[in-house]
């Protein structure tokens, strides 16, 4: 598989920890995020090779009326049964993996980021990656945001937060660190400090 030619970090947090705030931050300094979730839609778009996947292993029933995959009831059935999130992560991840790879390797400048949620579950595959950006917010923070965000209530929102790896287990990774458990505002700093110095690292990988 082709070499990223950037300088590669990826950006990784719990959920509702401010990642895409953190991403929204180097976008407007002229980087390029290339981000897993929008990964996970494309490849199962209508006519790709993960859906015909996913409609062979789940049936037709995964669909919605305009042919796509219906992510409301995809999400409510692998919430539910362990064996069939298994499933569908072995269809979904190595494409979304592939396809992040491919975004990097084609990336044209001094470095990129590739924002991936599930990165400590899934870090076995992302050893290619040059440096690890771990956004981190207390556990209480995290639990009133989702429920602000999402509309949901407290016990799903804190099943939700179980669900990913522990808050130890990302900050153990991390290269380098944005602590977000306060005002949005002060990531401004945080993001140009780091951005100096990932574009210090390009130049000397170059």
């Amino acid at each position: 598989m082709t070499a990223p030619r950037a300088f590669v970090v990826a950006l990784t947090g719990g959920i509702a920890s401010g990642k895409s705030a953190v991403a929204r931050r180097f976008e407007a300094l002229g980087i390029a995020v290339h981000d897993a979730d929008v990964a996970a839609r494309e490849v199962v778009k209508p006519g790709s090779e993960g859906l015909a996947a996913i409609v062979q292993t789940f049936g037709p029933g995964v669909l919605d009326e305009h042919g796509q995959l219906d992510r409301a009831a995809m999400r409510r059935r692998v919430f539910a049964d362990d064996m069939a999130r298994r499933q569908l992560e072995a269809i979904t991840h190595p494409r979304v993996r592939t396809w992040l790879r491919e975004r990097a390797a084609a990336d044209p400048g001094p470095y990129c980021i590739l924002a991936i949620p599930l990165l400590a579950e899934n870090l076995a595959h992302y050893r290619w990656v040059d440096r690890i950006l771990v956004v981190d917010a207390p556990e209480s923070v995290q639990l009133e945001r989702l429920v602000r965000r999402d509309g949901i209530d407290e016990t799903l929102a804190r099943r939700m937060i179980e669900r990913q790896a522990s808050r130890e287990q990302r900050v153990t990774l991390a290269d380098d660190l944005i602590e977000n458990g306060g005002e949005e505002a002060a990531l401004d700093a945080a993001v140009a400090a780091l951005h100096q110095r990932y574009l210090a690292f390009a130049r000397h990988q170059a």
